[in-house]
Parts: C-alpha cells; sequence; structure tokens
C-alpha cells in the first residue's frame, strides 16, 4: 500500500542501523536483491573497523580464497588494486600478495581511507539508482514498535533535523546494538554464567557490565623534530594504573602474553623495515611497530614517504575504565578513552625506553589525515563487544572450542549462512578480568543467531548476533561481520519478495533451502571444506 510521505518522513523496503562493515555488507546484498535501503551511521565515515575506528583487518589464514563472501574478496581485491592503480609501488619483494603496511596483524594492512573509497565505489551504482540513501553523521533517537515488530526509527540528521524513518525489514548493524536498547528487543551484555551458558571459560556469576575494554586508535609516523602533544591533565592518573595480572604499568614494554598469561616484552623500532610475516611469527617476537603497519615506506617508490605510518591499537591503550554504552556516564567514557590514548601517546614520546638506553620517542608524530580527524585519533573508538540478541540460536564456547570438540570441528548448522574464523580473543575487561584466548575452530554461522526470539521483522547484522561473551570473541572480527551483515541483507531482500519473515524463512525448509542456494549462488561460503580444522595449513 502507499503511503503519503510527510516533509520529515521516509519510507523505505529495508532499513539499516549503522553502516560499519556488517551495514555496509547488509545494503549491498539488500539492493543487489532488488529492495530499497536506507542506511543510517552515526560517523562521517561508512566502515567502521575498517575506516571511522582505523582497525585494519583480523583475518583467518585462509581469506584469500575462501572461508568468507566473494563480495568480501572483492572489497580486500579493492583495495589492493586501488594501491597499484595510484601509488607508485616498489618492485615486489618474493612475488606475493601486496600488503601495503606490510604489518603481521593481517595480510592486507591499509590506511582507512583506502577502504573507505572502496566501500564508497561498491556503493555507488545503488546511490546513484536512486535505491540506496546513506545518511552519515546520524545520530538514532528513538525507535517505534508495534507489538513484536519494528516499525521505524527517529533520527537526528547532520543538518540538525529529526527525521522519522519506516521500514518494513530492518537490520541491526550498529557497533553497540542501540537499536536492540531503543526498541526494547531483549539482549544481554557483559559476562554470562557457567550455569547460563555451559562454557567451560565462563565465570560462576554473571555481570552485565564486565565488557571487554574498547580503544581508541591513532596513527603515527616518525619523522624529524618534537612533536610531543601536551601533558594530558589526568597523565598521572592514567600512567600509574596496573591491572589485575598485569606484570606491572600498563604503560610499559611488558605485557601478559594473551595466550599463556606470561609476561612479554615487544619491541618498538620506529621504521624498522620489514616485519613479521605471520601473525604466529609476530607473536613469538613482537615488533610493536609493524603489528598494525598501514604503509611501509618501503613497499613504495624511494622517497615517496618520509615514514611508515602504524596504527596504535595495541595491549596498553585499552580503556579499562568502565563501558562505553548502556551506563549513565557512557559519553564521558567514551570522552575518558580517548584522553587515555592520548596519554599513551605522551608516554611513548616522552618516557617509552628506548634501546639506546635513553627514554622518549618525541619524533613520533600524528596523522590527522589519516584518521580523518582533526587530531590524528580515530573518529570512532573501537567497541570489541556489542549488545547481544536473546536469539533462537546461540553459538556457544563448546560448539567450537579445539580443547572441547577435539579432532570433530566446530558444530555445524542446517541453517548455516557463512563461515568464519579466529580464536576466541577476549581483551581485559572493564571489572578487571584479563586475557582470554581459546583456540577455536573454523566456524559456521547459523541463520538462528541472527534473529530474535520474539521480534518479527529485524535481523542482527554486525556484533549484535545472539553469540555468547566468550564466543563474541571470535565472531566479531571483520571477515565474520561481513558475512553476517551480507546473509542479514540477502534475508531481509529474499523475505520482502517472497512475502514471508525472517523466522519463516528458517522454519520453513523449503524456503530455507532457496535462500541458502541464493547465497551460495553470490558466492558466500556456507560450509568449510569437509575435514578443516584449526590444525589444517591452506
Amino acid at each position: 500500500m502507499s503511503r503519503t510521505e510527510r516533509p520529515n518522513e521516509e519510507y523505505t523496503d529495508v532499513l539499516v542501523v549503522g553502516g560499519g562493515v556488517g551495514g555496509v555488507a547488509a545494503a549491498l546484498a539488500a539492493c543487489e536483491g532488488g529492495a530499497r535501503v536506507v542506511v543510517i551511521e552515526p560517523y562521517a565515515w561508512i566502515g567502521g573497523q575498517l575506516t571511522s575506528q582505523a582497525v585494519p583487518p583480523d583475518e583467518h589464514r585462509w581469506i584469500e580464497t575462501h572461508g568468507s563472501t566473494a563480495s568480501y574478496r572483492r572489497f580486500r581485491q579493492g583495495v589492493r588494486s586501488y594501491y597499484q592503480d595510484w601509488y607508485a609501488l616498489a618492485p615486489a619483494r618474493g612475488g606475493g600478495l601486496l600488503n601495503p603496511g606490510n604489518g603481521w596483524v593481517s595480510a592486507l594492512c591499509h590506511e582507512p581511507r583506502a577502504a573507505l573509497a572502496v566501500l564508497r565505489a561498491m556503493l555507488a551504482p545503488w546511490r546513484a539508482s536512486g535505491r540506496l540513501v546513506v545518511h552519515t553523521q546520524a545520530t538514532l533517537l528513538s525507535a517505534t514498535t508495534d507489538g513484536d515488530t519494528v516499525t521505524g526509527v527517529s533520527v537526528r540528521l547532520a543538518d540538525g533535523s529529526v527525521q522519522h524513518i519506516g521500514a518494513r525489514q530492518v537490520l541491526e548493524a550498529s557497533e553497540t546494538g542501540e537499536l536492540l536498547a531503543l526498541a526494547g528487543i531483549e539482549h544481554r551484555t557483559g559476562t554470562e554464567s557457567q550455569a547460563q551458558t555451559g562454557e567451560p571459560s565462563a565465570p560462576e556469576l554473571a555481570d552485565p557490565l564486565n565488557m571487554q575494554a574498547a580503544t581508541v586508535c591513532f596513527a603515527l609516523e616518525h619523522v624529524d623534530g618534537d612533536h610531543t602533544v601536551d601533558r594530558p591533565a589526568d597523565y598521572e592518573h592514567w600512567r600509574a594504573i596496573s591491572p589485575p595480572g598485569w606484570p606491572n604499568r600498563l604503560f610499559s614494554w611488558t605485557y601478559p602474553d594473551p595466550r599463556t598469561g606470561r609476561p612479554v616484552t615487544g619491541r618498538f623500532t620506529p621504521n624498522p623495515g620489514a616485519g613479521a610475516a605471520s601473525m604466529e611469527e609476530g607473536l613469538a617476537q613482537p615488533e610493536l611497530w609493524t603489528y598494525r603497519r598501514i604503509l611501509d615506506r618501503q613497499a613504495f617508490r624511494p622517497g615517496l614517504l618520509p615514514s611508515d605510518v602504524t596504527i596504535v591499537n595495541w595491549p596498553m591503550n585499552d580503556y579499562l575504565d568502565g563501558p562505553l554504552f548502556g551506563v549513565p556516564d557512557a559519553d564521558w567514557h567514551v570522552r575518558q578513552a580517548k584522553e587515555f590514548s592520548r596519554a599513551f601517546l605522551y608516554w611513548l614520546q616522552t618516557e617509552a625506553p628506548r634501546p639506546d638506553g635513553g627514554v622518549g620517542f618525541p619524533g613520533l608524530r600524528l596523522r590527522p589525515d589519516v584518521t580523518g580527524t582533526t587530531d590524528g585519533f580515530a573518529q570512532a573508538p573501537y567497541i570489541r563487544e556489542s549488545r547481544r540478541l536473546e536469539a533462537v540460536t546461540t553459538p556457544a564456547e563448546q560448539d567450537l572450542s579445539v580443547a572441547v570438540r577435539g579432532d570433530a570441528g566446530a558444530v555445524k548448522y542446517r541453517d548455516t549462512v557463512g563461515t568464519g574464523h579466529y580464536r576466541i580473543d577476549l581483551h581485559p575487561s572493564t571489572r578487571g578480568t584479563g586475557y582470554l584466548d581459546v583456540a577455536a575452530h573454523p566456524f559456521e554461522i547459523p541463520l538462528g543467531a541472527l534473529l530474535p526470539q520474539r521480534v518479527t521483522n529485524v535481523v542482527a547484522a554486525g556484533k549484535a548476533i545472539g553469540t555468547t561473551h566468550i564466543t563474541n570473541g571470535c565472531y566479531r572480527v571483520h571477515p565474520s561481520e561481513w558475512s553476517i551483515g551480507e546473509a542479514a541483507g540477502s534475508l531481509a531482500a529474499f523475505c520482502l519478495a517472497r512475502r514471508t519473515t525472517p523466522h519463516g524463512v528458517r522454519e520453513t525448509p523449503g524456503l530455507l533451502d532457496e535462500f541458502q542456494s541464493g547465497l551460495a549462488g553470490r558466492g558466500s561460503d556456507l560450509r568449510w571444506p569437509a575435514g578443516t580444522t584449526l590444525t589444517d595449513r591452506p
């Protein structure tokens, strides 16, 4: 039925709340499925982890060929092509695939702006057709519901006006699961108890405010001169912090190894040349400069870059003083998280021990152009843990842990809509819990994890899927979030075309088979090759 739109109202087939990694993938898939789509994103850049949060991709060892989706691999190739087309590259070393930063966290470490350019290009045809509208710098104000249906949201747009956006299908792709709270959709935060989940690593008591630390990343180069920032007002407070389980103060080169808990001392050598070849090699001899390096000056024409550029997202600048959402003083904590990272930068510039016996690296200089900000800090905090759906299906630690499952591999799901792999990697928390690192098998993404138990037209398209606090640690990374978003967007368009609901697709064998066939046809890997386990090699 057609509606008469009033000046401050907008109607669409699919509303995507959040324009991060999952939100972009969802919008692409929904548009390709024939739907009209509106995306609302609170920051100036779409892309979330890849752009506004300045986090180079966290990926698995098979990512070049499988264990993701064709559109994610197209994005990755687009990033490589961006550098090959527009940058003067040095002759390839070793004939491998281009990694602009040669960082050891990923086989593709790159600038946030490169990711932004590729994502905008991928969305451009749909925006040109009028099928896709993207509102950036848009603040979600409220949600309207009708029984078990979310009918729309109110948003403050960049120009200050308030817009109501109505939609038939709503996809939750925000970084904090904010729609779940505004629409009253059942969800959890923080840690569940072992009695709730049966997980070997779960605590005895649940704690909704015990969340993984968030991080405000920043971009650095190292050049001649003194580029020391002003001493932060709370510097003495920050530099004195010594978290539980930490071998000494947080501001130090020594920190607990996430996998063993034993102290490990990282090296810091600005512009060192080649870095580690892999994550495993990097962890064995951690060089922090090359860890998340996004531009390696030696990968480009000699003299083009005066310095490497690296992203600081290390154990030392995880913000532990409180959650950045779900508490009355959340906005204060967001500001404090940035001040904490600024204090760490000041420590690097003035007090950090150098190999020559001196202290401080005053040549470290922030790169605002890299982050798209005025100061070189990321536009958005990197929030690892969202509100999480009380979903139809909740993957738990025992479903994919190597220690529990042995050679059997991860649990397989009849309703799989994608694949992913990462170790269960939990950072220290806001309640003093230390690292948790659990070896996990390559896993499947069940459709039931994207679906609320009650609400009929909302699908999770990012970190808000129904994981536990623990399994969030492996489902939250870039390629998995993209696969989740792509499945959600495809599902929304499929439901509109078939005049059914997301739950109806899952519960109707014929529809589920048809939907899964469509996902496979567009290049989504729904299952791992037979026998794939953590011990396999690419």
